[in-house]
């Protein structure tokens, strides 16, 4: 498939020419997770007219009750998507409606609006999306082990010879990535034992949403049917580093990348436009609470820490800051005209992230926001005194902090919109204080061995 379909006739065209027997019609609910109805092909057209009908309440956290009306997922037809290991099979990414209307707890309809609202502003949301994962397989007691058992570097980024070991699968991975027209650029081993990255290029937020979603799919599929465990859970293992999903942006308009101009030109050096430099002030004014949804899970914040694992460092951010290329910040600039967000995890439901950050750079941008200048100190060493000294806030510890942050926040408020019930966020922070009740109602054997006999 050359180029995305544009219209359902190209949808037609591009399944008869590729002997597509099946289409998935998949849509996300409020944590990402995807799910999907499959369609034989020769009910395309009522498919593409009609959508496809779901009992929403079974499907997840998306705004319905046993007593709702069917959920209707209708396909984009430029989201086509066939599946690189299994040719007669393709997805489509679907958006929700109930009975004829936008559904509002649909987390790509929401990102829709704001990718809208910005474009009334005259910018285009554009986004690269690094997800890291753990290749992992059951032993014979039921527990998780690494499927690399020789992946035993205290220090394993970079490795070469673990690479080798794993060429089966992440070749496997990067050929599909490629064939997909998404080109993966890199592979690599990343710095905990049993995990990689592999980069595939940047694109308008909706299409690289779309994509992060497909992308988890399809490494857990292809892990699955090797017998192996695929997580992007954000800290699987408590002495290694968790995984990432960076969120690389950059707004443009015409064409242009509006966050760029010369080095030279900008007075701080980064390569950064003023519009940029005020995106940043919107970032950092609302990072305490969008980062409930760019770190939306009670295991996020076990990632989100400045105490090294074992290869001696988190790569994770704990604090409010920009600046250049470095990797102890939360925002980095790594070349001119892009901003990098470091609190984005593997667990994200890509969409609402991307409408969370949209919306606070733009309020930066809207208000002319000045970021401060930028930190260059390896913010892992500095001292709480230091810290404060330089003016550089803390971001929430855990799950609860940050849902009170998002609670009181106007701007993401009015970015997630309404619902027949109210305030998608307020139906966000319900949820995700239920998950955390749930998670603080459990014993953990770190508490039985703490204080069974201690008193």
């Amino acid at each position: 498939m050359n180029a995305p379909p544009e219209n359902a006739d190209d949808v037609r065209r591009i399944v008869k020419d590729a002997g597509i027997e099946f289409l998935f019609a998949q849509f996300v609910d409020m944590h990402g997770k995807p799910s999907a109805k499959l369609v034989p092909a020769h009910h395309l057209d009522d498919l593409l007219q009609e959508g496809a009908g779901f009992a929403g309440f079974a499907a997840g956290d998306i705004g319905q009750g046993p007593d709702s009306p069917d959920l209707i997922a209708i396909p984009d037809p430029a989201s086509l998507t066939i599946l690189p290991w299994r040719k007669d099979v393709a997805r489509f990414a679907c958006d929700v409606t109930v009975e004829g209307q936008p559904w509002p707890y649909c987390p790509r309809t929401i990102l829709r609006s704001a990718v809208a609202r910005a474009a009334a502003l005259g910018f285009e949301l554009k986004i690269g999306a690094e997800l890291e994962y753990f290749l992992l397989r059951r032993a014979a007691d039921g527990s998780l082990e690494l499927a690399d058992q020789l992946d035993t570097l205290e220090q394993p980024c970079y490795d070469m010879r673990a690479l080798t070991r794993n060429l089966d699968f992440v070749t496997g991975v990067s050929k599909a990535v490629t064939e997909l027209g998404w080109d993966n650029y890199a592979t690599d081993h990343e710095d905990a034992n049993g995990q990689f990255e592999q980069n595939f290029s940047f694109a308008d937020a909706l299409t690289t949403c779309d994509r992060a979603v497909f992308f988890r799919y399809m490494v857990e599929s292809l892990a699955q049917e090797r017998g192996l465990i695929a997580t992007f859970m954000p800290k699987p293992f408590a002495h290694l580093t968790g995984n990432g999903c960076h969120f690389h942006v950059s707004l443009w308009r015409d064409g242009e990348n509006v966050f760029e101009r010369d080095a030279d030109a900008d007075p701080r050096g980064l390569g950064l436009s003023e519009l940029a430099y005020g995106f940043l002030g919107g970032l950092k004014a609302h990072a305490k609470a969008y980062i409930a949804l760019t770190a939306p899970t009670v295991n996020s914040y076990k990632r989100l820490s400045v105490g090294a694992p074992e290869s001696g460092a988190t790569w994770a951010p704990a604090y409010v800051s920009y600046g250049y290329n470095n990797r102890t910040q939360m925002l980095r600039i790594p070349a001119a005209g892009r901003i990098e967000d470091r609190t984005v995890d593997g667990s994200c439901n890509p969409y609402l992230a991307a409408t969370a950050m949209l919306a606070a750079g733009l309020d930066g941008v809207e208000r002319k926001l000045d970021p401060g200048e930028p930190n260059a100190a390896n913010l892992y060493t500095l001292s709480d005194e230091q810290r404060a000294a330089a003016g550089i806030e803390v971001l929430p510890a855990n799950l609860l902090d940050a849902t009170r942050e998002l609670e009181r926040c106007d701007v993401l408020r009015a970015a997630l919109g309404k619902t027949p019930h109210g305030d998608y966020l307020d139906y966000y922070v319900k949820i995700k204080r239920r998950e955390v009740q749930s998670a603080h109602e459990q014993i953990t054997p770190w508490e039985l061995e703490r204080y069974l006999q201690l008193f």
